[in-house]
């Protein structure tokens, strides 16, 4: 997982944080650096639930750091960028859904998001019940459903991160954040289905996503074509100015 800020025009800040050591039930459990532990590495969401513990963890972690970046040294939120590669991508996609502000974009590279039959399947059913109107057994107004997917989205990540969302208090979510998402078809350990769905998942959460495969590229990225991608991205999409 990477999280890049700009605090002003001419500094710029690369921040990596290491995720812990943990067991890992997909080597055995033996002790690996993993964000959280995973059953099965082509399949993650096989025994989904043993992700939890770490998924909500970590989070804690990340946006420890992004809420230092902000509030210690003043960054905007604007002039931060998060994401990462295969399993920090997708423990970074977790933190960006959870956010009440929009950072100014995110990349991943293989990059998947845990449970995500689950958060589309939550966005679909709201979409259904919203559109229900004159269903007698649908919700009533006092039901307060959230009809913005975005917001949709965000609720259930905040629930499965276990982060307190005080009832009442009305959040923004970060589906202003643009994303850029990168993938190889010959990707053995996440194949490439997994990306596909999650950008349309992310899609469908509200969230502008950019979404590119690379014919003959395994569990890694492009040199130099998807990391000139994702320069692109940053210069046209987040709208940080680029040396030449």
């Amino acid at each position: 997982m990477r999280t890049c800020s700009k605090p002003s025009q001419s500094l710029r800040a690369f921040i990596f944080p290491t995720a812990k050591r943990r067991r890992s039930s997909a080597f055995g459990r033996k002790k690996l650096t993993r964000w959280f532990d995973i059953a099965r590495l082509q399949d993650p969401s096989y025994r989904n639930q043993t992700q939890l513990q770490g998924l909500a963890e970590s989070a804690v972690e990340i946006r420890e750091l992004l809420r230092q970046e902000i509030e210690l040294k003043g960054v905007s939120p604007m002039n931060i960028i998060l994401g990462g590669t295969s399993q920090g991508s997708a423990m970074s996609l977790c933190v960006l859904l959870s956010l009440e502000y929009s950072p100014g974009g995110y990349f991943g590279m293989c990059a998947y998001l845990p449970f995500q039959q689950e958060i589309e399947n939550a966005i679909n059913r709201d979409e259904v019940i919203s559109d229900d109107e004159d269903n007698p057994f649908g919700p009533s107004d006092e039901d307060d459903q959230p009809e913005d997917p975005a917001l949709v989205a965000f609720n259930f990540e905040r629930d499965m991160l276990c982060i307190d969302t005080p009832h009442g208090v009305h959040y923004g979510t970060a589906s202003s954040t643009p994303i850029f998402l990168g993938h190889g078809d010959a990707d053995e350990k996440k194949p490439y289905k997994l990306g596909q769905e999650t950008a349309r998942t992310m899609r469908a959460a509200a969230y502008n996503v950019d979404w590119k495969l690379y014919p003959g590229l395994g569990h890694w990225y492009k040199i130099p074509e998807e990391i000139d991608d994702i320069v692109e991205s940053i210069r046209y999409r987040v709208g940080w100015e680029m040396a030449a």
